[in-house]
């Protein structure tokens, strides 16, 4: 489209008169807005000269009230916000932590306001891979952006340039590299042999639908000419195609046609100052018509290279608004993708391998890109590449279903893709969902979350070193690939999760970022902060704004490209703290504002929750945070840092020093039920687990396997062992279920009781892929496995019916040490659960807050969950007792064999 069919900025540049400049008269002092079509243009803007003069009182006025603007745009009205709500909510009263949240506000603020001064809107920081990394352009050719501030030159090799660093590159000095440090390179595509160049250099190409417009036998300049003939009206644009034309036509007006050529004869003319003359003017010709009179008035403020504004006619913005843009004749020169691939060989085809090339102050290296979407991370001694994903429109994949709603409680199956099947090798994404999906969706679960899917070298560090965020891993299948897998999932309504680690990252150079740009400092601290004390790992600079646009744009691309439901941040005790978390923490608040808390940490995770919340209403982040920082679940307008739940992890490591330290005869109910509540003060954002893939992974063992790992193996063993230990573990994950939040959470396998742990293959086992897969046809048998997972399928679906996790706490009325049974009420139903494990009680008196008639539900001892029905039929309804037991007016006395549980619904209430 020609340049002038919209007129969008003027530019004059003329020697300054006298001690005035030039000063024009404008029609109007507000700035006007003109819109076409669907598109919204300012009819003033700013030009400068060579250089900008300081701000005069209207301009900084105007400028003031367009910061305002800005900052209400990026703010929460102030209204409502209190730094330190939560604590006051919680009558916390401790000035040390209080002023550190009032400093983090403060520092928020000012985190947003500098933002802004690099975006238009603060969201914009979380779609950098928009524009970072590789991506197609509608004008035959592939551009390349990549963050190397480092770097001196910078390369895009890859086989269709012969791997050369000189083919398409960019160096400093010679655009391609701004003030940022952001490079810029691009790749045209390639002529057909026979074929010509287009006839528009900026020919468009629509990539998407095969078709072939553009080709209609209609040149360019007749759909030019046709456009400007719909669009302006005759004489119209006459000063829009010469820019200068409206100030040569005043300026001879002025000084008639033999006028002042240098600034010594312009000095020389006795005349009034340029704004008397232009009132003398325009006085004169007030009475021609409009087409004589120039559109715009240039206005300055009499100021050398001063900074002139364009203020249109009312009259003339009011006739462009009523016009529709020609936006069809533009259209009409868009070609179709079939016109493309008959004229352009891609630059860099689907599927092609690539790297970036960067010449350093250390010398040249080669690195994965860091925006790379599909990365091969150089396994068995390979050379790593970044893979170009850009399938053909007619074989991309496209989507068939939507998210499921929110959920009101969470049941979360974890899984590993890689670990999933049956056989000992590395799973698909296309075997889990035919093997794994339909199991979850029968178990009752209503979300998964996939841990290890993101890209990473060693397989054995389970996806928690990541070497590549914004890929999906290569082991288990291709983007699209993932993509099915989400779609499926959603399909019969399950919400998907993403393990998240940005907390710390791999540190691989050649397929990581460490050292990415040849310097310490680029993603990562130098020195000792950038180094994980313990795990080797690489420490994010929160505090760089490019980091924050890189690990934001992360969280933003999985729920774009892949549609992910939601997040659990792993590790963020790593994250938070200088001592990565490896501390002693007592619970006092000075440990949780001390120096060795890192304030920019949390600034990017408060950034995260507002930014996802904001841009995706329907996002759940999850805080996994061992030390249970304080306000992790409040929200950010109260001085909390945003997330809706957070982990319990004390409630799994109870167990498991139970199960292997201690007598199950010497269990403390007491410690089980404090341990379990947690902290009441956000007991409904509390998400619970028994145990998750750290009790089955690399040297741990899973409960089965503590439990009753040696019967099965046919060891001496009684009988009476495995049930006492199948037993035992219905009980753990039914109080582990029913008395925390209002999320739980399971590891793949271990509801039906998975007998061996998991091992990945190391160096320490010979890499055998022995232990590294789950036995799904255990619960084909008729024996403890297949009884587990009925149990615990009847267990999830007692969350389906009775709503068990969305209501509110549990009222824990009962927990005794000497009898070692625990009962509490949540809702109508009442828990009793009798831990010890020889004694049984015929008539146990548990109180309760309604008299009338409960009846059991769910009980553990039941016969098709491998129990001895030891509780009859005729005893699963009792009916209250008049006696005060617990606090309260009523009891039951309910039956209770040793090592059993049940859950009793208040079905009848009767008024006494």
């Amino acid at each position: 489209m020609n340049s002038h069919l919209l007129l969008t900025k003027f530019s004059v540049s003329l020697h300054p008169i006298d001690n005035h400049s030039l000063y024009l008269l404008p029609f109007q002092s507000k700035p006007q807005t003109t819109n076409f079509g669907n598109c919204k243009f300012i009819s003033r803007i700013k030009c400068a000269a060579n250089q900008s003069p300081p701000p005069q009182p209207r301009q900084q006025k105007q400028s003031k009230k367009r910061s305002n603007e800005h900052k209400a745009e990026a703010e929460e009205d102030e209204k409502g916000i209190n730094p330190v709500g939560f604590l006051t909510r919680l009558g916390i009263s401790h000035k040390q932590f209080a002023q550190f949240i009032r400093d983090r506000h403060k520092a928020m603020k000012d985190l947003k306001e500098e933002l802004f001064k690099r975006n238009l809107m603060i969201k914009d920081i979380a779609y950098g891979f928009e524009l970072m990394g590789l991506h197609r352009h509608p004008e035959h050719r592939a551009d390349y952006m990549e963050w190397a501030p480092g770097a001196r030159y910078c390369a895009l090799v890859c086989g269709s340039n012969g791997w050369s660093p000189t083919e398409n590159y960019a160096r400093e000095g010679h655009l391609g590299h701004d003030d940022y440090g952001y490079w810029f390179i691009i790749l045209e595509d390639k002529l057909r042999e026979g074929e010509e160049q287009d006839e528009l250099y900026f020919q468009q190409y629509n990539y998407v639908d095969d078709y072939d417009k553009g080709d209609s036998g209609v040149s360019i300049d007749e759909i030019f000419q046709k456009a400007n003939d719909d669009y302006w009206e005759p004489g119209e644009d006459e000063y829009i195609k010469n820019r200068l034309k409206v100030p040569a036509k005043l300026y001879e007006q002025w000084f008639g046609p033999n006028g002042p050529e240098t600034e010594e004869e312009l000095n020389a003319i006795p005349l009034p100052d340029a704004e008397t003359r232009y009132r003398q003017w325009k006085e004169q010709h007030k009475d021609d018509p409009p087409s004589n009179l120039p559109p715009l008035d240039v206005i300055d403020q009499g100021k050398e290279y001063d900074i002139y504004n364009i203020i249109s006619s009312p009259e003339w913005v009011k006739k462009i608004r009523a016009k529709e843009a020609p936006l069809p004749y533009w259209l009409e020169t868009r070609k179709g993708r079939k016109a493309w691939l008959k004229k352009y060989a891609p630059t860099i085809p689907h599927e092609s391998k690539y790297r970036v090339y960067f010449n350093t102050p250390n010398g040249p290296l080669e690195r994965v890109p860091a925006w790379a979407t599909y990365v091969d991370p150089g396994t068995d001694g390979k050379q790593p590449f970044a893979i170009h994903w850009e399938p053909p429109p007619e074989l991309a994949y496209k989507w068939k279903n939507t998210s499921p709603k929110k959920p009101k409680s969470l049941r979360i199956y974890e899984c590993h893709v890689g670990i999933s099947g049956s056989e000992p090798k590395i799973s698909s994404f296309n075997d889990f969902i035919e093997k794994v999906l339909p199991h979850v969706k029968e178990a009752g679960y209503n979300a998964i979350q996939l841990i290890g899917v993101v890209e990473h070298k060693d397989y054995f560090t389970i996806g928690y070193r990541v070497t590549n965020p914004f890929a999906v891993s290569s082991r288990f299948g291709t983007p699209d690939d993932f993509k099915r897998l989400v779609d499926e999932a959603h399909g019969i309504g399950l919400l998907v999760f993403l393990d998240i680690v940005h907390s710390y990252s791999a540190a691989d150079e050649m397929v990581g970022l460490s050292l990415f740009d040849g310097s310490n400092d680029c993603y990562f601290h130098t020195g000792k902060r950038g180094h994980h004390k313990h795990w080797g790992t690489r420490m994010f600079k929160y505090g760089d704004r490019e980091v924050l646009h890189y690990l934001l744009s992360n969280l933003n691309w999985w729920v774009v490209e892949y549609q992910i439901d939601g997040f659990q941040f792993h590790s963020l005790s790593s994250m938070m703290y200088t001592h990565n978390g490896f501390a002693s923490f007592t619970g006092d608040l000075d440990e949780y504002c001390n120096q060795y808390v890192d304030k920019d940490a949390f600034l990017y995770l408060i950034l995260a929750n507002e930014l996802l919340h904001t841009i995706h209403p329907n996002i759940i982040t999850i805080a996994e945070d061992a030390t249970l920082y304080p306000g992790l679940c409040d929200p950010t307008s109260q001085g909390g840092l945003g997330f809706d739940y957070y982990v319990n992890i004390s409630a799994s490591e109870m167990w498991s020093s139970l199960l292997k330290d201690t007598p199950d005869s010497e269990w403390s109910m007491s410690k089980i039920v404090d341990t379990l509540v947690g902290n009441r003060r956000n007991a409904d954002k509390m998400l619970l687990y028994a145990e998750n893939h750290n009790q089955s992974i690399s040297g741990g063992q899973s409960f089965a396997e503590m439990l009753f790992g040696e019967v099965m193996d046919h060891s001496s063993a009684s009988e009476e062992s495995l049930l006492g230990g199948c037993a035992l573990h219905k009980m753990i994950r039914m109080i582990t279920f029913t008395i925390g939040g209002h999320a739980y959470l399971n590891f793949m396998g271990n509801e039906f009781g998975h007998p061996k742990r998991v091992e990945f293959p190391m160096q320490s086992n010979n890499f055998s892929y022995s232990l590294a897969n789950r036995c799904w046809d255990l619960m084909e048998k008729e024996d403890v496995h297949r009884h587990l997972f009925f149990f615990d399928k009847d267990l999830m679906n007692l969350d389906v019916n009775q709503k068990v996790l969305s209501r509110r706490s549990p009222a824990v009325h009962h927990a005794n040490d000497a009898s070692m049974v625990i009962s509490y009420m949540r809702g109508p139903l009442l828990f009793i659960f009798n831990f010890h494990p020889t004694n049984a009680y015929e008539r146990y008196s548990v109180g309760v807050e309604e008299a009338g008639e409960y009846q059991i539900i769910l009980n553990t001892d039941d016969k098709k969950y491998g129990g001895q029905g030891i509780v009859k039929a005729d005893q699963y309804i009792q009916r209250t007792v008049s006696k005060r037991v617990d606090s309260h007016r009523y009891c039951l006395e309910v039956p209770l064999p040793s090592r059993t549980a049940q859950v009793y619904k208040l079905t009848r209430i009767l008024r006494i």
